[in-house]
């Protein structure tokens, strides 16, 4: 339960940036939004404020539902893992494109394409890095039993040990800024829009189009350049970006930066998540993830990912 605690947050969520801060190998090379300058902002043409933006994110369950919504249809995903050594070299790499279908018995998964390379799992069959483990269970599990509706997993569910911990990394992946009670030494460092945090942020406000066709908003919250040094390392969440649909506000991305050095762990860690409509619902699109993680006595876990979902079709 103790790796539980420290690796789930690895796998909290954000939006589109597209440069990664580890200097490695980068399988997103996809750029989905291109956005004018950045200006800092008070209110935006429509009259939106950074109070406006902020409500909207912590108040926002598009993702989740999101996730919930794959269940409605076939499609095709493609995911790519990639481990690396402590130079930063590919050490191993999993590639996966699946086809998703459901029917009257359940969801069904056929493996179109399967490649792994290097070292990646252990004697029993169970995955090198728990990182790697964490990102198969939250993701590419996500279209099977973990996102339908009452599920004691889901936000605000209950049930035993095991849900309550992934419970704990449900709240990190989909509701970025609220706290996230129960995990040592990062709960509060979660809550960044409180009074007391919001000090120490920038607020940025920038137009642009996701997708050649989509006019958004980009509202960027980006830890301050002039703060000491003693308060930087205290920060957790370095930068979160989220892209705003400007026709309705709805959500269709975040970013995260997160960085970390304690006692307990040492964390870097990068992450991006898009939506796409589809007959009008949102469904997820594009995943991507860097992250080092360097806890005492355990294997250092340095990794990659990039799932692309694609070709949807309502069943």
């Amino acid at each position: 339960m103790k790796r539980f605690n420290l690796l789930i947050i690895s796998l909290f969520l954000a939006n589109a940036v597209f440069a990664q801060a580890i200097p490695r190998f980068n399988p997103d090379t996809v750029l989905t939004v291109v956005v004018e300058q950045d200006v800092v902002i008070k209110k935006a043409k429509a009259g939106l404020s950074e109070d406006d933006f902020i409500q909207a994110i912590v108040t926002d369950t598009s993702f989740y539902e999101a996730f919930r919504n794959m269940k409605k249809y076939a499609f095709i995903a493609e995911n790519r893992v990639y481990t690396y050594d402590k130079q930063d070299k590919v050490e191993g790499s999993i590639y996966r494109k699946i086809k998703h279908t459901n029917d009257q018995k359940g969801h069904n998964m056929q493996y179109l394409e399967k490649k792994d390379t290097g070292k990646l799992f252990k004697k029993n069959g169970k995955y090198e890095l728990y990182t790697v483990e964490m990102f198969d269970y939250i993701f590419m599990n996500a279209y099977n039993s973990d996102f339908v509706p009452n599920s004691a997993g889901g936000p605000g569910g209950k049930g035993g040990s095991n849900e309550s911990y992934k419970d704990k990394l449900k709240t990190l992946i989909f509701t970025p800024g609220r706290p996230v009670r129960g995990v040592p030494l990062i709960s509060g460092k979660t809550e960044i829009f409180t009074a007391n945090m919001r000090q120490y942020y920038d607020y940025r406000f920038s137009s642009g189009m996701y997708l050649d066709s989509i006019p958004v908003y980009r509202f960027k919250v980006t830890m301050k350049p002039d703060l000491s040094n003693w308060t930087k390392d205290g920060i957790m969440i370095k930068e979160l970006t989220t892209i705003f649909d400007k026709r309705n506000f709805q959500i269709l991305g975040r970013y995260i930066d997160m960085k970390l050095d304690n006692l307990a762990f040492e964390f870097d860690v990068q992450m991006n998540i898009e939506l796409g409509y589809f007959n009008e619902e949102l469904l997820p699109t594009k995943i991507s993830y860097q992250g080092n993680w360097d806890i005492p006595f355990k294997k250092q876990e340095r990794a990659s990912f990039l799932v692309l979902h694609k070709d949807y079709k309502a069943e």
